[in-house]
């Protein structure tokens, strides 16, 4: 009766016919010898089952170990990684993680993967073929999985290359500055929502009396006897989802699994690769730092590498967005970069990373890579740019101004947030149905810039090329009419024929001002001071065009709507409106913080 199940099965699992027993290839020194679903008994009994890529040859050989929620597909870019790594040399092993695809148990993102992940490096590490090594690799959720297993310090780890990952679940991740990113976790959960179903599905029980059933057109497809079995709910279905609504606070349920938190308990050198405009920027950015700094070893710390690209979850290649970065932004292959790390940490070859500096970037603007001996760069100079306006900055037709003068006496501006009216997302980091609904990357912010609702702050046209390479923050002095509100910042380049294009973005959910741990509502009419984190950038601002800086409430569905109220959209449809006002003048200097190269 389990055939009843195979077309929901089809719709989330490569047709069979494509998912060979066993293959030989011959793409390098050594021919390549594939093993397809080896079972893995993790310390709970849960069987969780991958593909294991090898040397045909004897001999021991360093691991490289992936573990996707993506599915360990016999075809595409993993598995050409996985082939050109083995015939190199190398064990490959890309293993489903716990609830997805071919491994048992339930899916529940984060919650397993420390054990998961030590149970798996500890065994592949004592095969016969293997010499003890074991390195991971990938990106995303992927590179979350390498985070996790990290701090979980698996005596075998050796070495990790998270690609485009977070270092904290809830704020990078989940949140951030406290406002819910409701794009991605809407479009990750959903994703996810056909393989956890098809997982209920074969777990149901099976009835003569549904073959048996007359008329034909009666036979049950999917069976709810007993009811309540397959659930498509997302209680079911997605738990965490709801989890993370119900925690938008960083509290114990986030600290478990934060890898800032346990930064002192990783053991292992890392390449970090990171991207400009991709979702897990900031996160990036931070695993490098704090690892460098914190982690357990002066072995460890000393081990630390950064390369940052273009377009991570954004897009690759040398167009991202609707910017052509040019034929420099191609030069770096994941792949190949990946298998040189590994290359130089595990079989000693005197690569790049042997001589070459801890980090290198992709410069925009000039469009260029460089080299740099770490991060952030210690010969920026941190540059306020004061907020300037006659009180009347609304929109680019507006009198906004940025400025390296302090502000004196100034009339302060204000918009109208309208929850029903938010201001749209129009291009920026975003993830994971970006190319169906909205386009990621750099976009032309004109029709942003046109609202009433955005206030607008520009340097006049530069007269010489100016780099911002670093961390980027805006320091705002604001105070809103509601109990609750948002604040939004966001760093744009304007080229001379005032086409603006977005670099880096940030928000702040005004109740998480001091701390998200707590959040503490607005006394209305009160001034308080902000922050907001734009994360970084590296760009050259070329002589003519202008730096400028959008402010606003909002920015949907990337995150979702501020209701102005002391509910929140989770719990809540009932909204309010909210005047914000942003003040700039002597006691109250709101200003653009950017790191300057001399």
């Amino acid at each position: 009766m389990r055939s009843r199940f195979i077309v929901l099965r089809l719709l989330v699992l490569v047709p069979a016919i494509f998912y060979l027993a066993a293959l030989s290839f011959a793409t390098g020194p050594y021919p390549v010898r594939v093993q397809r679903d080896v079972s893995i008994k993790m310390r709970d009994g849960v069987i969780l089952r991958g593909d294991i890529f090898r040397p045909d040859a004897d001999g021991k050989f360093p691991v490289l170990l992936e573990r996707t929620p993506y599915r360990k597909a016999p075809w595409g870019y993993d598995i050409d990684f996985a082939q050109r790594a083995a015939a190199r040399g190398y064990v490959v092993f890309i293993q489903d993680v716990r609830g997805r695809y071919t491994s048992d148990g339930d899916w529940y993102p984060f919650l397993h993967e420390s054990e998961d992940g030590y149970d798996t490096i500890e065994w592949i590490a004592l095969q016969p073929y293997s010499n003890g090594k074991v390195g991971m690799f990938g990106g995303s959720y992927v590179g979350a999985t390498q985070m996790l297993a990290a701090i979980a310090h698996p005596p075998h780890l050796t070495g990790i290359c998270p690609v485009v990952t977070a270092s904290n679940y809830h704020d990078g991740w989940t949140y951030q500055g406290g406002a819910f990113e409701q794009l991605f976790n809407e479009s990750w959960t959903s994703g996810f929502a056909p393989d956890t179903l098809a997982h209920q599905v074969e777990r149901l029980p099976h009835s003569k009396e549904d073959l048996n059933a007359l008329p034909l057109t009666s036979y049950p497809l999917l069976s709810l006897d007993p009811p309540g079995v397959v659930n498509v709910s997302t209680s079911s279905i997605a738990p965490y989802f709801l989890d993370w609504l119900a925690h938008p606070s960083y509290d114990d349920y986030w600290k478990r699994w934060s890898i800032e938190e346990h930064y002192g308990d990783i053991r292992v050198p890392a390449l970090h690769i990171a991207a400009w405009y991709d979702i897990f920027l900031g996160g990036s950015l931070r695993n490098y730092v704090g690892m460098r700094s914190g982690a357990a070893t002066e072995e460890a710390r000393q081990g630390q590498r950064l390369l940052v690209l273009i377009g991570g979850h954004s897009g690759s290649g040398r167009r991202i967005g609707d910017i052509d970065f040019g034929a420099e932004a191609e030069k770096v292959d994941e792949n190949d970069i990946t298998l040189r790390w590994y290359d130089f940490l595990f079989k000693g070859v005197q690569n790049e990373f042997a001589s070459g500096k801890r980090v290198k970037i992709f410069v925009m603007g000039i469009n260029q890579w460089r080299e740099e001996d770490d991060w952030p760069l210690a010969r920026a100079k941190t540059t306020k740019y004061f907020l300037h306006s006659q009180g009347s900055a609304n929109s680019s037709r507006g009198n906004g101004s940025l400025s390296t003068s302090a502000p004196t006496s100034e009339t302060a501006d204000k918009f109208l947030y309208v929850p029903a009216k938010p201001v749209p997302t129009t291009g920026g980091p975003l993830c994971c149905d970006g190319y169906y609904h909205l386009a990621p990357g750099p976009r032309d912010q004109g029709t942003v810039e046109d609202r009433d609702d955005v206030l607008v702050y520009s340097t006049p046209p530069l007269d010489h090329d100016l780099e911002v390479t670093g961390p980027v923050h805006l320091d705002l002095f604001a105070s809103s009419a509601a109990v609750e509100t948002d604040f939004t910042a966001k760093l744009v380049d304007v080229l001379p024929d005032g086409t603006s294009f977005n670099l880096t973005e940030g928000i702040l959910r005004a109740q998480y001002r001091d701390s998200q741990a707590q959040a503490k509502p607005l006394r209305p009419g009160q001034i308080y001071p902000l922050s907001i984190d734009l994360w970084a950038t590296s760009n050259v601002f070329r002589k003519g065009h202008r730096i400028r800086l959008e402010i606003s409430s909002s920015n949907y569905p990337r995150f979702d709507r501020n209701l102005n109220t002391s509910e929140l959209a989770a719990t809540s449809a009932k909204w309010a409106t909210a005047t914000n006002t942003i003040l700039h003048d002597t006691a109250h200097p709101s200003a653009l913080l950017l790191p300057i190269l001399p």
